[in-house]
């Protein structure tokens, strides 16, 4: 598994290299589309295209509308009713829609009603994401969150211009976005936006490069993506041989037992053992040891203090590691005047209920919340092996014996733990090699991040050559009549002018009769 995994990493990142080289490695903000005219120091583009606004280009923009406002409600299902979060990178994720509207919901919400060929924008929460709707998304509706971009087909490659849109997320955000709780921009914001116009021609020839394009990167973050969920499944597998004998079994040189053992057991549930190992009550190994917390509402007991606390965050962030910092810090005083006491350096921690089964080493003295078992480890137990047990028993701890979820193990039930111990010399072998393997997890784990933030960057790389016209340099070199005449996109600008004039005296005349 380690070698697959060490191969899909340097595989992709291999090809984000070389995307990288070609297309440049980070997010240039030349030629982004902004809420403010640029001049052409800002915003680079080929001499053959020109600038417009998107509200002079789209036939409506307007945003949906909650049925609840309306008199109706959600409902399981009927008409699909999509919101900020059925949005993803690829467009409206229609399996991720919970709520529905009726029929007649739908008829009477006739500004929240999108159809094939609009652009879906986010106007509010997170701002900027953006979706093509085809044939598959309709019939349906959205909310006042979403923009609804319309009759830009005739004159616009609708790729293109949802491609550019999405390019132009961050900087309308930048130069727009305002509100407390929640980012928002008005519609108005978002027909001021200006865009890079080419012919329709080369709009197509850019659509599909970046479709290409897009697609590679995509492929290459599929895969990035999966490592992780690989390296869980490799640390747990690590964990699971460890402590029942087969990570040491050529060192030792006898066989293991049950791969699926768990080596904590609460009581008498398996008398198993490799050779040379044992099943012993932890309580024989390790003096058991509970936390406490200081009363709160004394302020002498919390005020500047400086005693390490571990409470439950302390322990969901340093699980399987040693911690040395806690985020709550009690006085001295507060510790002498409540239950909780000093532990020393090197006690294992385990949270014992609301997260149980989560596991921690105390790197100097401190102090814990009472939602902890705490053992200091003797002569005859390692401290990481205990928790490396720990964490390997943690779903089979989680279970009780009538096999509902535990919310709480109580000190009864600590006090019948049961440990499968190896030898001492055994044990620090065992730490060796997991700590070995799991240190070769880490390194690929910050590769694979490093590499996500690469292929972050990369999309955004691809974007701005897209729209500052470098994709397609050499197609227009050698179409040189396919972007002049009656086919630039100055021409095209004139044809979409002559067309909303032409709507507007038609609805004039329509109006006088």
């Amino acid at each position: 598994m380690s070698n697959k995994t060490a191969w899909i990493g340097d595989n992709a990142s291999q090809q984000i290299q070389e995307q990288s080289a070609k297309y440049g490695g980070g997010a240039e903000m030349s030629g982004y589309a902004t809420l403010i005219r640029p001049t052409d120091s800002q915003w680079e583009i080929p001499k053959e295209w020109c600038q417009a606004k998107l509200g002079e280009i789209a036939d409506q923009i307007t945003k949906g509308t909650t049925p609840t406002t309306a008199g109706f409600q959600y409902l399981d299902k009927g008409i699909p009713f999509v919101k900020i979060e059925n949005i993803d990178q690829y467009g409206v994720d229609l399996s991720s829609i919970s709520q529905f509207i009726s029929e007649e919901a739908h008829r009477t919400l006739l500004r929240s009603q999108f159809q094939e060929g609009d652009i879906l924008f986010s106007i509010a929460g997170t701002i900027g994401k953006t979706a093509l709707i085809t044939k598959d998304h309709v019939p349906a509706n959205t909310n006042q969150a979403v923009a609804i971009i319309r009759g830009t087909s005739k004159f616009f490659d609708v790729s293109f211009l949802r491609q550019q849109l999405r390019h132009a997320a961050d900087n309308i955000v930048k130069n727009n976005a305002r509100g407390g709780a929640m980012n928002n921009i008005s519609l108005g914001d978002l027909k001021d936006v200006y865009l890079s116009v080419p012919s329709f021609v080369e709009q197509q020839q850019i659509a599909a490069k970046l479709d290409e394009l897009l697609a590679q990167v995509d492929s290459i973050k599929t895969r990035l993506d999966a490592i992780p969920k690989i390296l869980k499944r490799f640390r747990q597998s690590v964990l699971a041989a460890a402590v029942n004998g087969k990570l040491t079994e050529d060192w030792r040189g006898s066989g293991s037992i049950d791969f699926k053992q768990s080596p904590v057991t609460i009581g008498v549930e398996s008398d198993q053992a490799p050779k040379e190992w044992s099943w012993q009550k932890l309580v024989d190994l390790a003096i058991l040891e509970s936390g406490h917390t200081p009363r709160k509402s004394v302020p002498e007991y919390w005020e500047n203090g400086n005693v390490y606390w571990i409470c439950l965050q302390d322990i969901r962030a340093a699980h399987g590691s040693i911690i040395n910092d806690t985020l709550h810090k009690p006085t001295m005083l507060g510790i002498d005047n409540s239950s909780a006491r000093l532990l020393p350096a090197g006690t294992v921690c385990f949270s014992r209920d609301i997260s149980v089964g989560f596991t921690t080493i105390m790197g100097k003295e401190m102090s814990t919340t009472q939602h902890f078992a705490n053992w200091i480890c003797g002569d005859n137990l390692n401290n990481k092996f205990l928790m490396f047990a720990l964490m390997a028993a943690r779903e089979h701890l989680l279970i009780s014996g009538q096999g509902t979820t535990v919310k709480t193990i109580y000190m009864p039930a600590l006090k019948e733990f049961r440990l499968l111990t190896p030898p001492l010399k055994e044990q620090t072998e065992i730490v060796n090699r997991v700590e070995q393997l799991f240190a070769y997890a880490d390194q690929i784990e910050q590769r694979v991040k490093d590499a996500q933030a690469r292929v972050n960057h990369l999309t955004q790389a691809i974007l701005a050559k897209a729209f500052r016209g470098e994709l397609t340099a050499d197609w227009r070199a050698q179409n040189p009549e396919l972007i002049s005449g009656e086919n630039s996109a100055e021409a095209l600008l004139k044809r979409i002018k002559a067309e909303r004039e032409s709507g507007k005296s038609g609805k004039k005349s329509k109006a006088s009769l």
